[in-house]
């Protein structure tokens, strides 16, 4: 019995594919395990928040595998919101890993969500994100780069209280995106 070579390339690709799933699952399983069971503390005293969050320069986003918003609250302060509607601060950043393309690139799902607790729609969100690019092509009425370091959200419109916006990427390596400026409403 002779195979083709696409009929070969076909199986050994769906199983690779099924062996990077096993391995993503299993690596969920062990971090929940280990974050429930609270065998460990990061430098902060909280059990496993470590693994949750990505620190940079007091800024804080859920990674994608604990998209938890109630354990946001433990890691962030609250911004002081005496004569202020909102802030920067209620635009979260999740990002994390995701299936790659057939070509092997990795990809990468962002889920920007505005997280006001006063009722406040955001508009004009822009974030710093390098000179980002995607294999993948975006929408650029969701996600576009303006220039270097300066990419603009929903094409400026409002995100209203509670609203997601979802895109996926695709690079080598995952962009690190915060949020730089914003307009209240």
């Amino acid at each position: 019995m002779s195979f083709s070579s696409s009929t070969m390339r076909t199986v050994v690709s769906k199983i690779i594919s099924v062996v990077l799933v096993m391995v993503v699952l299993l690596a969920i399983l062990i971090s929940t395990s280990s974050f429930l069971s609270g065998s460990s503390k990061d430098e902060g005293g909280f059990m496993g928040l470590s693994c949750m969050f990505l620190h940079e320069e007091g800024k804080y986003s859920v990674s994608a595998l604990h998209r938890k918003l109630l354990v946001r609250s433990l890691a962030m302060e609250e911004p002081s919101r005496i004569g202020e509607k909102c802030t920067s601060a209620d635009i979260v950043i999740s990002q994390g890993p995701t299936a790659p393309l057939s070509s092997g690139i990795p990809t990468y799902t962002v889920q920007i969500m505005n997280m006001c607790a006063t009722g406040c729609d955001i508009s004009r969100v822009h974030l710093n994100c390098g000179w980002f690019s995607s294999a993948r092509l975006i929408d650029p009425k969701i996600f576009k780069r303006l220039r270097y370091n300066d990419c603009l959200v929903n094409d400026g419109k409002p995100l209203e209280t509670g609203g997601i916006l979802t895109f996926e990427y695709a690079n080598t390596f995952s962009y690190p995106l915060s949020v730089s400026s914003i307009a209240c409403h």
